[in-house]
């Protein structure tokens, strides 16, 4: 096979809006500010993306992925060689936050243009069969009181999941309680409800408000505390029954690796974005193997169905519609499962029309 050469990048900007507004313990989310990624290497064009979390970084983080991308033009396009060289580059400056995501997003890119090449989807790239995963809907269900909590979590049961995703920090743990149990009564309790706290509490108050949500059937505990916080989570976890997740804002396998040391956690979850892309997922499943602990996919269901299918220790699959309508392709899971795309690359196929209409 020919060896490809990295020839031009195209960055873009868009806010979409959500279809289900997110108020979290830890603030609110009413779009999807995305930088829209395609490199081209022999005239094959690899696309991806990067969630942003706030319309306030689109502008940084276009220029950085513009900027870094720009410096690897006629060089070879080899994912794991950039990936060490932009580590190795950032490293005085630290292979975290924009710098991180910006690095991924090219990773991303890059191993859709080596899965095309190959005219594989990624995860026969990688490797792996096409599995189907089960899935838990994670759109909307924040912080919204127990009616409207209650009249959501039925709507989301579409298409036959069979889990979703509770977002908890409400001002009092009985408030917390009130929710969850309206939730059950809503949907049963053969419905599997996460819940996630996005880092709003105290390591006292998370192990609090466990004396009160342990015994309601949730299937696990996600961000009680600060997301660095692996002692913190450690305490929560030897306190409460409920199995303990957490992991979407560890930065690169290291972090992965010092959380798991420290018993942090019973299920981890990594963002692909934050992992390090491809190439650093592919070593957090390595870990996830190693210290037998199951893995899960935080955002990113395209590329992420490619990606738990080739993970040994693969467990749920998080789905989101947040970048549905820029893209030409989705993995909407039915009857909960979802399969990754058989398409040729990551599954990320942008729709140029509806970029126009949300770009920024």
């Amino acid at each position: 096979m020919t060896e490809l050469k990295i020839e031009s990048i195209n960055v873009k900007s868009v806010n979409v809006p959500m279809a289900r507004p997110l108020v979290t313990g830890g603030g609110s989310v009413t779009s999807a500010p995305l930088v829209l990624i395609n490199m081209e290497a022999g005239g094959i064009e690899g696309s991806s993306y990067i969630f942003c979390y706030s319309p306030a970084a689109l502008s940084a983080m276009s220029e950085l992925v513009q900027h870094i991308a720009e410096s690897l033009k006629s060089q070879a396009a080899l994912p794991n060689e950039v990936f060490y060289a932009l580590r190795k580059r950032f490293r005085l400056l630290g292979n975290q936050g924009l710098v991180a995501m910006a690095c991924a997003g090219i990773d991303m890119a890059l191993w859709d243009i080596a899965a095309k090449n190959a005219g594989l989807p990624l995860c026969r790239l990688l490797g792996a069969e096409s599995k189907s995963l089960p899935a838990y809907n994670s759109n909307g269900l924040g912080i919204i009181g127990p009616a409207a909590a209650s009249n959501e979590a039925r709507e989301l049961l579409h298409s036959g999941f069979g889990a979703i995703k509770l977002r908890l920090g409400y001002p009092s743990a009985s408030e917390d309680l009130a929710v969850v149990k309206a939730v059950h009564e809503s949907v049963g309790n053969d419905i599997l409800l996460m819940i996630d706290y996005n880092q709003c509490l105290s390591v006292t108050d998370a192990k609090q408000r466990m004396r009160l949500l342990d015994d309601t059937g949730i299937y696990w505990l996600e961000e009680p505390t600060l997301a660095e916080d692996y002692s913190g989570h450690h305490q929560i976890r030897q306190h409460c029954k409920t199995a303990v997740q957490i992991g979407e804002n560890c930065w690169g396998p290291g972090d992965m690796k010092r959380a798991l040391d420290a018993g942090a956690c019973d299920y981890f979850m990594a963002d692909v974005a934050k992992i390090g892309g491809v190439s650093g997922w592919l070593q957090a499943a390595t870990l996830g193997e190693n210290y037998g602990i199951r893995l899960s996919s935080h955002l990113y269901p395209e590329i992420s169905a490619h990606l738990l299918s080739a993970t040994p220790t693969a467990h749920w699959l998080e789905y989101v519609d947040w970048a549905e309508p820029i893209l030409d392709s989705s993995v909407p899971p039915g009857n909960g499962m979802a399969t990754p795309s058989e398409i040729p690359g990551n599954g990320i196929v942008f729709n140029s029309k509806a970029i126009k209409k949300y770009t920024v």
